[in-house]
């Protein structure tokens, strides 16, 4: 089979969600509405934290940015569904389709860097909290983050351009609602060796030395927190990562799950579900977890209504 850099098609068709085109007002809701709860609670979390001055340490400049990634990672799949939902055209451009590739992998990236340097933060706040405010620097944080958007970047950019070298012949029918990466190769009538090489490599590469970051994290933490005598002390401790840990939870047991069961023992409708949990429902959730948990949040949330509502009174 010919290699090259040429398309045979100018757009892709997204059939994610054709078995269901009987539900469409109710998909069409359903998804409008979570798109709308995560992009404004995200929104809210962003907002709060800025106008809180005593928000303003590492565990909420991390939260801040992982709240941005979620905005931009909704907002990459969402719209696109929800048009095609009510139009009934499952088009999508080639070179948009490459974008949203492009930007889905660069925020689901993100969050997996962003929540490892969250949990490394926890980690010195409860392993070593004499130091915590001298290792947890504004200019670490600052490296931090930015080099999980530059990595993130990256690792995106890498994957779009190897798509740009394959060739797509007549099928160009996506078995999915978004542009996801694993679905395009199946479309390209090109080798996809190399892509598959590299998608195993930074695979391991971006992917083992974080997550094994994050679990020796939460043992070293685990074990902090059950050597505390007290009872109180022990739920105090914990309070102060219960919402990381339940997050970092839902995030890796569905993306995961995705990624490490094979195609073809996996039925094309579960895994789509477990898709959506991790693109759309685990994002919109996010905000509620980090707020209902967190004392300091609800504080900084109600503090930002009550500044608009006495705001809206005086005009």
């Amino acid at each position: 089979m010919e290699r090259g850099n040429q398309t045979a098609v100018s757009e892709f068709l997204l059939l994610g969600l054709s078995d269901w085109a009987e539900q469409r007002q109710l998909l069409f809701m359903l998804f409008l509405w979570m798109y709308l709860l995560g992009f404004l609670g995200s929104l809210l979390i962003i907002m709060a934290i800025g106008s809180d001055p005593h928000l303003h340490t590492p565990m909420y400049f991390f939260l801040t940015n992982l709240s941005l990634a979620d905005i931009c990672l909704l907002s990459t799949t969402v719209p696109k569904m929800l048009v095609n939902i009510q139009t009934q055209d499952k088009s999508i451009s080639y070179p948009g389709c490459l974008a949203q590739m492009y930007f889905f992998i660069l925020f689901l990236s993100l969050d997996h860097f962003l929540l490892t340097g969250m949990a490394y933060d926890r980690y010195e706040a409860i392993c070593h909290p004499l130091h915590y405010t001298t290792i947890m620097s504004p200019r670490l944080c600052t490296l931090v983050v930015a080099g999980s958007w530059i990595f993130s970047s990256l690792h995106a950019l890498t994957h779009t351009l190897l798509v740009v070298r394959l060739s797509f012949c007549t099928n160009r029918e996506i078995l999915h609602f978004f542009c996801e990466l694993y679905q395009i190769l199946k479309l390209s009538c090109s080798s996809i060796v190399i892509n598959e090489a590299l998608i195993f490599v930074l695979a391991v590469v971006i992917g083992v030395g974080p997550i094994t970051s994050l679990l020796f994290s939460y043992v070293r933490i685990i074990s902090t927190i059950l050597r505390i005598p007290s009872a109180g002390g022990r739920w105090k401790a914990f309070s102060t990562c219960g919402s990381h840990l339940s997050v970092v939870s839902l995030f890796y047991s569905t993306s995961l799950g995705t990624y490490l069961c094979p195609s073809s023992t996996q039925a094309f409708s579960k895994g789509l579900i477990v898709s959506v949990l991790y693109t759309v429902v685990i994002p919109t959730v996010n905000p509620f977890i980090y707020s209902l948990r967190n004392k300091n949040m609800k504080m900084a949330l109600r503090n930002t209504f009550n500044r608009k509502s006495v705001f809206s009174r005086g005009f």
